[in-house]
């Protein structure tokens, strides 16, 4: 009968004990709490106890976390507008007052009063410069006094803000479209221009092609005028010195050329009287003698 007690007592008991025992993972911190205050605070690994069914534990990152900011739109001491997100890294520092700060929200409810923090700060920061020194290389000054600002107003919440970096500095939309139709007109009016210039080069080739092709043609008709005037002196030179060494034979044979361009075939029709000089080496055997 005892060991009928016995070993339900034992189970029971073991039951109990492994529901007291919990472990704590070297990248988290643990907060105990009893009826919602805290009764411990741990941040150390290894085995850990609680009250069972009274005190609860609650896990949270002991690790550097990050957040990424939305995109704000910031007027700057200029006048002009951009558009700023930001990457910060923070940590829980203060277990309880982060329990505190932000209940059972834990690390989304910290992210989301972190991003209105830095928000704010980036808007009171940037907004007494002007956007040449955000834009510019050198702008590490304004993100450390944003983390500044933004770890002192985070210090109720039990968290350390490590860094702030500007990761994107745009214009808004409306003026990024102003800014691409600027661009696109000016590289339009570019290209115009270049299209002019090409053409009008195109236009002075042309003309000193074609000036260049009447030269030659003027000069190729002139060489060939020339040549076909000293052929015809030549041609008159040799019918002159065959007229005077055989005026008889070139009479004949200009009577032959006479008569091959008479005498075709044709439609053509010729009236000459039978006794015309033109038919004189038709009608005898012997070339008209010429007068002397």
């Amino acid at each position: 009968m005892r060991s009928a007690y016995i070993l339900p007592a034992l189970l029971a008991a073991g039951a109990l004990l492994l529901s007291s025992v919990f472990v704590v993972d070297e990248r988290e911190k643990v907060l105990v709490l009893q009826f919602g205050e805290v009764k411990q605070v741990i941040d150390q690994p290894g085995l850990s106890f609680k009250i069972p069914f009274i005190q609860n534990v609650y896990r949270y990152e002991d690790r550097i976390l990050g957040l990424q900011t939305q995109p704000l739109e910031v007027s700057f001491q200029d006048k002009r507008r951009l558009v700023v997100d930001t990457f910060a890294r923070w940590r829980i520092v203060d277990l309880a007052a982060f329990r505190r700060a932000v209940g059972s929200g834990g690390e989304n409810a910290a992210r989301d009063n972190l991003d209105k923090i830095i928000n704010t700060e980036i808007r009171e920061v940037l907004g007494q410069v002007n956007t040449s020194q955000v834009l510019s290389e050198d702008r590490t000054p304004l993100m450390n006094k944003i983390r500044d600002n933004a770890r002192a107003k985070a210090q109720g919440l039990g968290v350390d803000v490590i860094d702030v970096r500007l990761t994107r500095t745009d214009l808004p939309n409306q003026n990024l479209e102003a800014t691409f139709a600027r661009m696109r007109a000016e590289r339009d009016r570019e290209a115009a221009d270049e299209i002019g210039r090409g053409n009008e080069a195109a236009q002075r080739v042309r003309a000193t092609a074609d000036r260049s092709v009447v030269e030659v043609v003027s000069q190729a008709r002139k060489e060939a005028e020339i040549i076909r005037g000293e052929a015809d002196a030549k041609r008159n030179a040799i019918y002159a010195e065959a007229f005077g060494r055989d005026p008889e034979f070139f009479a004949f044979t200009r009577s032959l050329t006479s008569y091959e361009r008479a005498l075709q075939s044709g439609n053509s029709s010729i009236v000459l009287s039978p006794d015309s000089d033109f038919f004189d080496y038709l009608g005898s055997e012997k070339a008209p003698v010429a007068d002397q």
